[in-house]
């Protein structure tokens, strides 16, 4: 198998505010497995370092790693060119790249979904919630305002930015009562602050708070210390910290993970830990999303995800297999992923 690298960068609409700092972009790297019989993989990698620290130079460096196993891999179980390339990347956001590779090459070859490789019986509607990235009042209002028009029953919106109650009110005020609002403080607060704000912020009607502390410990004295859903996020990479079971909830990204494989092995952990699974998105390009929406179709999360983020990119022509139609999305029905980026 012939191994092709090749970057992309993906401007935001609008830049998007959040406690690790503004994201206005995403540079990404689009990767092809071409198999001796034409047949051709896709996948990406979409590190992003204010989120994970992973650089897209480390990716590119861990995907050379790659190279010299593809190219003995022509007539390989696809499972064990996975293996070995897991090892020789290290970084889990360079195998997702050769993991949706492998898995695009495996069902365009078998002329099926990835869904249906999976063990699927259909690919399942995904309930998605629109993000709310405005940092003023005003403009978050008028963000919720728009979802609601669209059809989305659930939206996030990021807090620990400043007028967090401000910004909750004006959501909850054009959103409307039966709008779910999930709250992202991507770890900007300590326990005492968190606690003190889900107290301030509780009467709103919160559905969720993803991230409100970083670390394990923290996390659990928090949800131990609050009726709402505490959801584990960027501590979840962290050694023992999806079958620690310290929150009710989790969030996993595909990228993080390290692709399809990687985020089934990482549901399956923390469900052992009695720990509710949901997925999201780092602002992935189309096959991320693709691939996320395949493994959603195994997983059936009961919550919102947040995989609606294509539609953020300027000057992205969006798959209409990857469209929302009312808060709704689902996975490709076509070979493979069923897009091409």
């Amino acid at each position: 198998m012939r191994l092709a690298i090749a970057p992309r960068r993906l401007r935001l609409r609008t830049p998007i505010a959040t406690a690790h700092g503004t994201v206005d972009e995403r540079e990404l790297l689009d990767v092809l497995v071409i198999g001796a019989d034409g047949v051709t993989g896709a996948g990406e990698a979409a590190p992003l370092p204010s989120y994970d620290g992973v650089s897209l130079d480390d990716v590119r460096a861990a995907l050379e790693d790659c190279r010299p196993i593809l190219a003995d891999a022509d007539g390989l179980p696809r499972e064990r060119v996975a293996a070995a390339c897991r090892e020789a990347a290290v970084l889990p956001q360079a195998f997702a790249a050769i993991d949706l590779a492998l898995w695009d090459l495996e069902g365009r070859r078998a002329g099926e979904p990835v869904w249906r490789l999976l063990g699927a019986p259909a690919p399942a509607a995904v309930e998605v919630n629109a993000l709310l990235g405005a940092e003023d009042r005003a403009a978050a209002g008028v963000q919720a305002a728009a979802a609601r028009a669209a059809g989305y029953r659930c939206v996030k919106l990021k807090a620990g930015l400043g007028d967090d109650a401000g910004r909750l009110a004006a959501v909850r005020a054009l959103a409307g009562p039966e709008m779910a609002i999930r709250l992202d403080a991507n770890g900007a607060w300590n326990v005492e602050q968190a606690l003190d704000a889900l107290v301030r912020l509780a009467p709103a009607g919160i559905e969720l708070v993803e991230e409100p502390v970083h670390g394990v410990a923290a996390l659990r004295a928090v949800q131990e210390a609050t009726e709402l859903t505490i959801a584990m996020d960027e501590t979840s990479a962290g050694p023992g910290a999806l079958d620690s079971g310290a929150c009710r909830a989790v969030c996993l990204k595909l990228t993080r993970c390290g692709g399809i494989s990687g985020l089934l092995d990482a549901a399956a952990r923390a469900r052992a830990a009695g720990t509710e699974v949901y997925l999201a998105s780092t602002f992935d390009g189309p096959l991320g999303i693709a691939a996320a929406l395949h493994a959603a179709a195994v997983l059936g999360p009961l919550r919102p995800c947040g995989l609606a983020t294509l539609d953020a990119f300027a000057e992205l022509d969006v798959d209409p297999a990857l469209a929302v139609r009312d808060g709704v999305m689902q996975a490709p029905s076509g070979p493979g992923l069923g897009v091409r980026a």
